[in-house]
């Protein structure tokens, strides 16, 4: 069975540390040994790489569909995509991007979307915040209010729904959680 994923949320959500316990789980149990050198199980695309709320968004999203395209018979995680393209678009440059188009071709390539959130309050954003400067000093120069992240999960939330894709809702403030990890391979029917 091969899954195809787009993990979606604000940021400070905990995305990535949830996509590497997603991860192993699907690098391992689909390895092949066509490539032994290779971890070819699962194939973790970090989409956003600052191109995202940018003019450039969605050519780079119209470009990642063609890989999905190609790598159709692998598994898949994309760390955000066309949810947090719209999202940064209408947030960093007010403008609306429409992704009908996209979302069609996601959904013949059977891509389901896990969308994380955290609960709403300052005080849980600013230690995220904190934790996340102490990994990544240079994330200091984006930093933002707690209010600002706040109103990216609202946006998210609205945009959501209205996705064709299947959703998959998680609540990831506490971390680490193994409840979360099973509930999302319960729901691809890993478990």
């Amino acid at each position: 069975m091969n899954h195809h994923l787009i993990f979606e949320g604000a940021e400070l959500t905990g995305k990535s540390f949830i996509i590497s316990e997603i991860y192993n789980f699907l690098e391992k149990k689909y390895s092949s040994n066509d490539y032994p050198y290779l971890l070819d199980g699962c194939l973790w695309i970090n989409a956003d790489i600052g191109v995202f709320g940018t003019p450039n968004g969605k050519k780079i999203i119209n470009n990642y569909i063609k890989q999905a395209k190609i790598l159709k018979n692998n598994n898949i995680i994309f760390e955000k995509f066309h949810i947090t393209d719209q999202v940064y678009s209408l947030v960093y440059r007010n403008k609306i991007v429409n992704y009908q188009i996209v979302e069609k071709e996601l959904k013949k390539l059977n891509f389901k979307i896990i969308y994380l959130h955290i609960n709403e309050n300052a005080n849980n954003i600013s230690q995220r915040l904190k934790d996340r400067l102490k990994l990544y000093p240079h994330y200091e120069r984006i930093k933002q209010n707690p209010k600002d992240y706040i109103r990216q999960q609202q946006i998210y939330k609205s945009i959501l729904e209205k996705t064709q894709l299947p959703v998959l809702k998680i609540n990831s403030t506490k971390l680490p959680d193994v409840l979360i990890t099973k509930k999302i391979l319960k729901w691809l029917k890993e478990i």
